[in-house]
């Protein structure tokens, strides 16, 4: 359902979101990686954060589930994207840091623990995953899209057995003019 979403209005979500700044959110991220390391987009989107790690300096792969979002993401970055799952990625080399920008909210409730284990098994040891959930303690279904909410605690549940360990999580206010009212939980994840 979720996937179809994106395929039907894959245009739009570009349009909305490629613009939107997300400079804060990098600082926090990349300030805890060392210069030209190693970045997974997971779930990239149109493309906008990959391509601002790139201008960065930072080497950079990504992946996301939507073949439509695949073709918008390479016109933007200029790079090759993967048509890929979560849970279906796959790496020859481990990575610093692993970007999940409001990408597993999508994921059901049920199968986040075993995503979270997989994507902490293409971290380096002590590598940086950025995560972030809108807010609440519920999974809602909202104009065909699934949303796996997130609090302090329930990411908490979330990471028990994965390898990963919360460093620290702040609260922000949704970046988009029409959304200011929506809370996202992020959060900066450390694999042990």
């Amino acid at each position: 359902m979720t996937l179809q979403f994106y395929e039907n209005n894959a245009e739009q979500f570009a349009q909305d979101t490629l613009n939107v700044d997300m400079s804060a959110l990098y600082e926090r991220f990349l300030g805890r990686l060392a210069p030209s390391s190693r970045i997974l987009d997971a779930g990239c989107g149109a493309g906008r954060d990959t391509a601002a790690f790139l201008r960065l300096g930072y080497q950079v792969e990504a992946f996301d589930a939507s073949a439509k979002l695949v073709e918008i993401a390479q016109r933007v970055t200029g790079i090759a994207v993967q048509h890929s799952t979560f849970l279906n990625f796959s790496s020859t080399e481990p990575f610093a840091g692993i970007w999940a920008c409001a990408s597993l909210l999508h994921v059901p409730a049920s199968s986040m623990s075993a995503t979270l284990q997989h994507l902490s098994g293409l971290l380096q040891a002590q590598g940086v995953l950025y995560v972030s959930f809108k807010y609440g303690e519920d999974d809602v279904e909202r104009n065909g899209r699934h949303f796996t909410n997130c609090t302090e605690q329930r990411l908490q549940g979330f990471l028990a057995g994965t390898g990963l360990s919360i460093v620290e999580t702040w609260l922000t206010a949704d970046q988009r003019p029409d959304r200011a009212d929506e809370q996202w939980l992020n959060a900066l994840l450390i694999a042990q």
